[in-house]
């Protein structure tokens, strides 16, 4: 039976800093979360997200889900990047072949959004950039998923600010023509990564987003159209695709046999938060399952000065997730 969970804890992870973005993972029998940066900005609060001038990266760290969370310090900064102009947003991490790799977007010198990596070889950092960001590479919100045979998949895309639409002829578009209506909503992208991590195995590929008649979801659902923030994990051998809508500030699931799709849509996971932003990511931590998950709260609502949160996940016998609603305690 489906049913909505209320949030027992529902206050920021780290309040000296402003984090927004958490990409959470267990590493070395702890939790590390990797979440983007919000400053203070004299920017204009626009869609194309002007406003979020985020310029580097710090990693939390907690021994487990009840234990004070850390704060690791700077990782990397945009001038140790040398491709990078500005706006280091939602980043996430992966480890393999021994080492910890740090994706991130930027803006390019060009101001066209692409993703960097840098590596470590300790999940808290800091992290070495590589040169040059990942040839073929655009658009933002990376998220990285090392299957249980190795293969690392990257998924990554964002629409307005995050230039998606704009990439829909595989070249850079300054004004295309954008699905809406009864078209096809636009997918993320998916591409497996090389054995080094460090580039593209393939061009990526769009995820199709089928709705309960086997149908790619239209352009003009926005309660169920994938808008940015992608974010994959398995869970009893099924592959769940997470993301948000947007402008409806949900998060949202779809489910499918395969990492690249196409993904079948399952149900709400997340109610809006406190600001416009949604963004998010799901780890099993001691045979429990959590969400992490930013607002606005500690900022009381300012634009672009998030706050990183988490609670418990909670899945239904047959695989469907539980809404949360973050305020319903309140």
């Amino acid at each position: 039976m489906k049913g909505m969970i209320i949030i027992k804890k529902n206050t920021p992870l780290v309040t000296h800093i402003y984090t927004a973005d958490p990409s959470a993972h267990v590493f070395d029998g702890k939790i590390y979360i990797y979440p983007s940066h919000d400053l203070d900005h004299e920017c204009e609060d626009n869609d194309n997200g002007d406003q979020y001038t985020m310029e580097d990266y710090h990693v939390l760290c907690m021994d487990d889900v009840d234990s004070e969370c850390i704060d690791c310090g700077e990782v990397l900064h945009q001038d140790e990047v040398p491709w990078v102009s500005q706006q280091m947003w939602a980043p996430d991490c992966a480890y393999k072949n021994g080492k910890y790799y740090l994706y991130f977007p930027a803006r390019d010198k060009d101001g066209i959004f692409r993703l960097g990596v840098a590596t470590s070889d300790t999940p808290g950092g800091k992290f070495t950039p590589e040169p040059d960001y990942i040839k073929g590479s655009f658009s933002i919100d990376p998220a990285v998923l090392v299957d249980d045979d190795g293969q690392g998949y990257i998924y990554f895309g964002g629409l307005w600010g995050g230039q998606l639409e704009k990439w829909q002829t595989g070249e850079y578009v300054e004004n295309p023509a954008v699905p809406a209506g009864e078209q096809k909503a636009l997918g993320p992208r998916v591409a497996k990564l090389t054995d080094d991590m460090l580039q593209f195995k393939e061009e990526p590929k769009e995820i199709v987003i089928l709705d309960e008649n086997g149908e790619p979801i239209k352009a003009g659902d926005e309660d169920r159209r994938y808008f940015e923030g992608p974010w994959m994990h398995k869970y009893n051998g099924k592959y769940y695709l997470s993301y948000s809508t947007g402008t409806k500030c949900t998060i949202v699931y779809a489910t499918s046999d395969s990492p690249e799709g196409p993904f079948t849509f399952g149900g709400k996971i997340l109610e809006p938060v406190i600001g416009w932003t949604t963004h998010h990511s799901i780890v099993e931590v001691n045979g429990k399952w959590y969400l992490f998950y930013h607002d606005s709260s500690y900022s009381r609502g300012v634009s672009g000065m998030r706050c990183v949160k988490y609670t418990e996940l909670t899945y239904n016998e047959d695989g469907t997730i539980q809404t949360i609603n973050p305020y319903a305690n309140e």
